[in-house]
């Protein structure tokens, strides 16, 4: 899988060292048509399966092999990567990572000298040059150097303690249970924490590499964590991280998952309470709830981009925003970094409880309800990527005389309901978005678009 997001594929089959090494130096050898005074610098990290050191190395060695300088982080959230590409002055940065996807994936993440992702225009270059393998290796003396450094959590805790009243959360000394999948996001989430006074009570907080359940923070995936929580804990809430640390989903005090798309909805409305209000960024397939939160303050604006995290990281920088994500539970808050990053969430909306005096349940029940629908079908049981284009045309078709948008997909805005019908950028999978403000509008828009798609 080739996208905006990156290299996604099996270890082992379609994603070994060799693929890896041949991605990075095309991504090295395109930096260095830009960088000629000296060796592009770069950081590399991975997000902690079991597969991720092995192909770090190779990362590494790729970008080395073009003349680059490189330095290994080890285990490493991607937001992480990010922070270290502007503490360190470096050109890029990679980290190793398949973010929710199951344990035989993983996959390769680039970031520019800003720590954002590459737009669509640059990923196609990094794409074409590794297809055609165009990797432009330099002799033996001028390769590049391989070093390591081991602080990168505290560069990252750092700044996200800063961003936040830090003595109003301590006050509070909140219990928290957090579930970091024995992945990259543990070890920095305790140390995050902690400093923040909280009571942890951390699941699979060892980044061990073998994830105790299908990683991806979903309310089927996160039952030991709800369970925890409604258990007579006393927590004020649950975290749910994924194994790159860039997604949060959320658990109330009283064990009832609230579900990722309400991550961006709190977090926003917690900087919009401290900042005012200014342009959100969301993607096309996010929740009409940021919609909601940014109507109670002024000069706030939601800028729908596509989905994928690069499109709303420019969303919000050429619009001047504070804050921006995707109903997937990532939030991007460019004061930390411009990767989604569930560190800078969860201290957010700690800060969020501390200043409300609510517990998390009634601030949730306190804002507008929706329900959405998620339905996803797997290319080759329809056709194939063939197929998905005469199943857009059929859905702008159906709805011709609606509000349609087609910057990602097909999204279909039908009164106080919507629809989004796209391919997945990370999956070979054909995704289906439908939300209204009860479960039975959003089934029945979504079965109306299924059977126009055909897709039934």
């Amino acid at each position: 899988m080739l996208s905006i997001s990156g290299a996604r594929g099996i270890v082992g089959k379609t994603m070994t060292p060799e693929i890896v090494a041949r991605y990075t130096g095309a991504f090295g050898s395109m930096l260095r048509e830009t960088i000629t005074d000296r060796p592009p610098r770069l950081v590399v990290g991975s997000d902690g399966r079991r597969s991720g050191s092995c192909l770090a190395s190779a990362a590494a060695a790729g970008l080395a092999a073009v003349g680059c300088e490189v330095t290994l982080l080890g285990i490493t959230t991607t937001p992480t990567v990010g922070v270290m590409i502007k503490e360190l002055g470096c050109d890029g940065g990679i980290n190793v990572t398949a973010s929710h996807n199951p344990i035989e994936w993983n996959g390769i993440k680039c970031l520019n000298s800003e720590g954002l992702a590459p737009a669509g225009r640059e990923t196609a270059k990094i794409i074409a040059r590794f297809e055609g393998s165009q990797v432009d290796r330099v002799d033996g003396a001028d390769c590049g150097r391989i070093s390591y450094a081991d602080d990168a959590a505290d560069h990252h805790v750092g700044k996200v303690l800063a961003m936040v009243d830090v003595d109003a959360i301590r006050a509070k000394g909140f219990r928290v249970i957090l579930d970091s999948v024995a992945a990259s996001g543990g070890p920095a989430g305790r140390q995050l924490l902690e400093a923040l006074g909280c009571d942890l009570v951390h699941l699979h907080g060892e980044p061990i590499g073998i994830f105790p359940h299908t990683p991806e923070p979903t309310e089927a995936n996160l039952t030991e964590l709800a369970m925890a929580v409604g258990k007579d804990s006393a927590a004020a809430v649950g975290f749910a991280q994924d194994p790159d640390a860039d997604r949060l989903a959320i658990v109330d005090e009283n064990g009832r998952y609230i579900g990722e798309e309400w991550t961006l909805v709190l977090a926003a409305l917690r900087m919009m309470q401290r900042h005012g209000g200014s342009p959100v960024a969301a993607n096309l397939s996010t929740s009409r709830m940021i919609d909601d939160v940014c109507a109670g303050f002024e000069g706030a604006s939601v800028v729908r981009t596509a989905v994928g995290e690069a499109n709303v990281a420019y969303g919000i920088r050429s619009n001047g925003g504070v804050i921006g994500g995707e109903g997937n539970g990532g939030v991007i808050i460019p004061e930390v970094c411009y990767i989604r990053d569930s560190l800078s969430t969860m201290a957010l909306i700690l800060e969020l409880l501390a200043t409300d005096g609510r517990p998390l349940s009634a601030i949730v029940d306190s804002l507008p309800q929706y329900s959405m629908v998620k339905r996803k079908w797997d290319l080759t049981a329809i056709g194939g990527k063939r197929a998905v284009h005469p199943i857009l045309k059929k859905i702008r078709k159906h709805w011709a005389s609606a509000e349609v948008n087609n910057t990602d997909g097909v999204r279909v805005d039908i009164g106080d309901a919507w629809v989004h019908v796209r391919p997945s950028n990370t999956e070979p999978i054909i995704r289906l978005i439908a939300e209204a403000p009860t479960r039975e509008a959003a089934e029945q828009i979504a079965d109306e678009a299924a059977t126009v798609a055909g897709i039934t």
